[in-house]
């Protein structure tokens, strides 16, 4: 049997599993708390850092997705410091590549997107990079846009721990970052892919789609990968 312990989260006393993460305990018992690189069903990364709390005791943010809830912990989830970081951190990541929403195909159903709406971003205050980047149209079924990509990498994280593919990873670092799979080869010659559709299920954004399909036909279902997930057992 897990051991219990006891926090408050916005000044309300809740128990909790030792051992299950803040942002976990936190959205189980009603509070809101954005991410972008967190899905149900896999280990959290803190990659995009939008699910940053304040901590009682701690001078710094600590992203809630990788965080431990801990006996006797204060978090705060919702105050003007928070708002402002997680806006800046949204328009960051608009800034950074070519979120251009009228014509992308997940227009409508897209996570990113609707945090920004949910956040109050209504313009971005940083210049625009607008990096030339290619989009590999090479698979049967999938394109990958890295136009789109936000690196949250969830699609690396499904096709290692749910599919156990390994066919993503993330190479290079910082602003040179870009999804490959296998060894930075077009997808469609990639020996390891199994043609699952895991990573597009995952993916929160446009950055991979399905050939073919309209903008309504597009839509993630992001929550398959839990019940998967749970089906099996829990994650691993």
């Amino acid at each position: 049997m897990s051991k219990q312990v006891k926090l408050k989260i916005d000044g309300e006393y809740v128990t909790a599993e030792a051992g299950q993460m803040v942002l976990e305990v936190a959205r189980a018992n009603g509070k809101f708390i954005p991410a972008l690189c967190y899905i149900d069903g896999l280990k959290g990364l803190g990659a995009c850092r939008l699910c940053l709390v304040e901590v009682t005791g701690i001078g710094r943010l600590l992203p809630a997705c990788t965080t431990p809830v801990q006996d006797g912990m204060s978090i705060v989830t919702s105050s003007p410091r928070l708002a402002e970081c997680r806006k800046m951190i949204m328009e960051l990541l608009l800034s950074e590549r070519n979120h251009i929403c009228s014509v992308c195909v997940s227009n409508g159903n897209c996570e990113l997107q609707t945090l920004a709406a949910e956040l109050g971003v209504n313009h971005v205050q940083f210049p625009y990079r607008y990096p030339k980047l290619p989009v590999d149209a090479s698979h049967e079924r999938f394109v990958v846009d890295h136009n789109r990509c936000v690196l949250c990498s969830r699609c690396v994280r499904v096709c290692r721990e749910v599919e156990g593919a390994n066919t993503w990873s993330i190479i290079s670092r910082g602003i040179n970052a870009m999804l490959a799979a296998d060894l930075n080869e077009p997808w469609g010659g990639s020996s390891s892919c199994t043609n699952c559709g895991k990573c597009f299920e995952a993916c929160p954004t446009g950055a991979i789609a399905m050939k073919g399909k309209a903008v309504g036909e597009n839509a993630k279902r992001a929550e398959r990968i839990a019940r998967l997930v749970n089906a099996r057992g829990g994650a691993q």
